[in-house]
């Protein structure tokens, strides 16, 4: 059986954790810089539909695609790496799989069979795998599956990878990442735990074809050699994985070790062109031969864990290489500021951004950020709640609304500067009360915003249930707090700034979403250009 799309499978071994994301997306970039279309998809194991109710300290940020699907911050990588949106059919979970096939049986389509794992369970995955391959929409389609070899929750996954492998064996292959550990006391490389490993797939039906070892020192012949003859894959499919000094180094390394050739040969393509990748050298050349350094402050309450923020953390790294400057990011969690250490905290910074997050835990912190950032006029960014703490900010202490709030804290604030819109209140499910995806604004030209965008129409994606109230606008309007960004189906305020101050943007939206190495969000490239302009005053 023959499919025009070709399928590649990355799986990993040992221990979680190892990177298959960052393999996935830097093997897809190569492809890509060799005229093919690719794109990546992330089955997940777990039961949750999406990551969308998940803790972010369980499991880092969750990703928002422009057709409102929450997703894994894998998905971020991918969009990073290859310039191209991910969708809903780029991120798939367990919980999604099983509701799917538990619908279908209620409605009857199943015609009274037993329904089970293999096939009902294996062939939804199968479909969801091929979904993006239908109409040939990509030449090759690159399935992350998560988890570890081995673990109960992944087996399905790897079933369904075992019968692909064999109703398209010329367009499938395996790439299995595996952990090379290095031994101090023994002194040397142990492959034993990457042999285990692929023992396990092979007892799953699964013959990996190209194995990537991740290893802190090098992988010398006769390793290779020894991991190629236990493995039953050939020496050159024997991949180097070595710790880089950045994630963005990751394709560079893997084309000097040849993944992307080695891919091809299997999948019976032909190399094509030799991979163009000078944009992208460029790029790394920027980043690692800064001409200045500037100093941002992160104002969030899941510091602790620099996952929950990871997008925000690779826009500073885009904008700061377009303007040929270091980000040095201070993680400041906002439950430890108070108006007695704000200064100590916040002092020296070139710039705060006030991050994203919902409840109430450390909102008070994040509301004194904001009125430091106004007074002593420091840029600054607020996204989403930040956006929200700044509009309370302003009530509180320039309109002298003392209790201003969000209803989301405080249902009985005598001034609900930010609340939920009327159609939202009578739905119960968490999810349904969202505004997710993709929605248009129209900027104010003359503002800040404006300026950084250069045009007047854009589109931003949001993941959010409160809105700046507009039964205030004229108050804030007239003191100096301007919406310069609204929705043009709803009226809806998108962005917020302060007239009389050198860069306060404050966003509903999370700009950081689609902010990329080939195009830097321009809204992050302003704030960083405002900071390195407030460095040097």
């Amino acid at each position: 059986m023959s499919n025009s799309t070709k399928y590649v499978f990355v799986t990993g071994g040992v221990t979680s954790s190892l990177g298959k994301g960052i393999i996935s997306a830097s093997l897809a970039k190569l492809l890509q810089a060799r005229g093919y279309t690719a794109t990546i998809q992330k089955l997940d194991p777990y039961i949750n539909i999406d990551p969308g109710t998940l803790n972010p300290y369980e499991h880092g940020e969750c990703f928002v695609t422009d057709d409102g699907a929450e997703t894994d911050l894998d998905l971020g990588h991918y969009e990073r790496f290859l310039n191209v949106p991910t969708s809903q059919a780029n991120n798939v979970t367990t919980g999604r799989i099983y509701q799917s096939v538990i619908e279908k049986e209620r409605r009857g389509e199943f015609l009274g069979k037993t329904v089970q794992v293999i096939p009902h369970i294996t062939d939804e995955i199968k479909d969801r795998i091929q979904l993006l391959g239908k109409n040939n929409q990509y030449d090759i389609v690159i399935t992350e599956i998560g988890g570890t070899v081995g673990d109960i929750e992944s087996l399905p996954y790897v079933e369904a990878v075992r019968q692909m492998m064999w109703e398209f064996e010329n367009d499938c292959i395996v790439v299995h990442l595996t952990l090379v550990p290095y031994l101090a006391a023994a002194g040397e490389l142990k492959t034993k735990p990457t042999q285990h490993s692929v023992k396990q797939l092979l007892e799953l039906g699964v013959q990996p074809d190209i194995l990537c070892c991740r290893t802190e020192h090098e992988l010398d012949l006769s390793l290779r050699k020894k991991i190629a003859k236990f493995c039953n894959v050939s020496m050159n499919a024997v991949i180097e994985s070595r710790d880089a000094q950045s994630i963005y180094d990751v394709p560079i390394l893997m084309q000097a070790e040849e993944l992307d050739k080695v891919v091809l040969e299997k999948l019976g393509l032909s190399s094509k062109s030799s991979p163009n990748l000078e944009n992208w050298k460029s790029f790394l050349e920027r980043l690692k031969n800064p001409k200045r350094e500037v100093n941002i402050g992160l104002v969030g309450k899941y510091v602790e864990l620099k996952d929950s923020y990871k997008s925000i953390s690779e826009a500073f790294i885009h904008a700061g290489v377009s303007n040929e400057a270091r980000v040095n990011v201070k993680w400041i969690h906002s439950e430890k500021l108070n108006s007695t250490n704000i200064d100590a905290e916040l002092s020296g910074l070139d710039g705060i951004l006030v991050a994203p997050g919902f409840g109430s835990r450390g909102i008070s912190g994040k509301i004194e950020a904001v009125r430091y950032a106004r007074v002593n006029k420091v840029p600054f960014f607020g996204i989403c709640l930040g956006m929200q703490c700044a509009v309370i900010e302003f009530a509180r202490h320039v309109l002298g609304y003392t209790d201003a709030h969000t209803t989301e804290i405080a249902e009985d604030s005598k001034y609900p500067v930010i609340s939920m819109m009327e159609e939202q209140k009578n739905i119960s499910n968490m999810g349904g009360t969202m505004r997710l995806g993709a929605y248009r604004c129209q900027l104010k030209p003359g503002s800040k915003a404006f300026e950084a965008y250069n045009t007047e129409k854009i589109s931003e994606r949001h993941r959010h249930r409160y809105e700046f109230n507009n039964e205030y606008l004229k108050d804030f309007e007239a003191a100096g707090l301007v919406p310069v960004g609204k929705n043009p189906e709803t009226g809806l305020v998108e962005i917020v700034e302060i007239k009389d101050h050198p860069w306060f943007v404050g966003a509903q939206f999370h700009p950081e979403y689609k902010s990329t190495v080939a195009n830097p969000h321009p809204l992050f490239v302003a704030f960083i250009k405002a900071a390195i302009d407030h460095n040097t005053l």
